[in-house]
């Protein structure tokens, strides 16, 4: 696929109005319109492909859509730095998984995408825009960021048939949910798998996922992932 340049992105949705848009509001309408039974279970779930950075994130996500969709997760997140913390957030979402009872009852699945971390400094161009580095979190190279790992999704659910595309990421406070949700705008294409609006830290999301992440004992990183997201003092930071 080709790349799309920020001014597309920009203009498939008025920069302007992001602030006004309540993408939650959005994915409301999306799942009022599903056909329920008496359970409230969706009948004949469409299939959503979610992006997940890890195991905390995905908690609250998989509790609130796994009865509207038939969910798997792709990690893909070749950002996160060093490999050991990569294996380790892996490693807690497929232990995770497995005795989450939403999960369980709802058959979420999950796929290992591959590790090379030389795929995120050549998406966010850091060799010719040194500047990146020091930039604090929300800044363009997250935007990058977030634009080649949702490129990686889109691509997979739609060689796989996919009805949606979506990710966890817009459940963190330091994430920009107005950034994510137009790149998966602008992803979509006639034909394609559809972009899932949300912003999952509405509706005490955030607030959730810390609940779930206590009750199971899940390891909750100090920082974001990548290199350049490591502050020296992170005793009083969580995603």
């Amino acid at each position: 696929m080709n790349a799309v340049s920020t001014k597309q992105h920009i203009s498939l949705m008025d920069k302007s109005n992001l602030e006004n848009i309540n993408f939650q509001k959005k994915l409301d309408n999306i799942i009022s319109a599903f056909n329920t039974d008496q359970s409230g279970q969706t009948a004949n779930k469409p299939s959503l492909l979610l992006h997940a950075c890890c195991g905390p994130c995905s908690s609250y996500v998989i509790e609130y859509l796994s009865t509207f969709f038939d969910i798997t997760i792709l990690y893909y997140n070749p950002n996160i730095y060093p490999q050991e913390e990569y294996n380790r957030r892996l490693n807690e979402l497929l232990s995770f998984m497995p005795v989450f009872p939403p999960a369980i009852q709802n058959h979420v699945k999950i796929v290992q995408d591959s590790y090379d971390p030389q795929e995120f400094y050549q998406a966010i161009d850091i060799k010719n825009n040194p500047e990146l580095a020091h930039e604090p979190e929300k800044g363009e190279r997250c935007r990058r960021c977030y634009e080649f790992r949702l490129k990686r999704a889109y691509n997979y659910a739609k060689e796989n048939n996919f009805d949606y595309f979506c990710t966890t990421l817009s459940i963190s406070p330091f994430k920009d949910s107005n950034k994510i949700n137009t790149i998966g705008q602008s992803l979509q294409q006639q034909n394609g798998p559809k972009w899932l609006f949300s912003d999952f830290k509405k509706k005490g999301g955030f607030k959730r996922s810390l609940e779930l992440s206590t009750e199971y004992g899940l390891y909750r990183q100090q920082y974001c992932g990548c290199v350049y997201s490591i502050k020296k003092d992170v005793s009083n930071t969580s995603i």
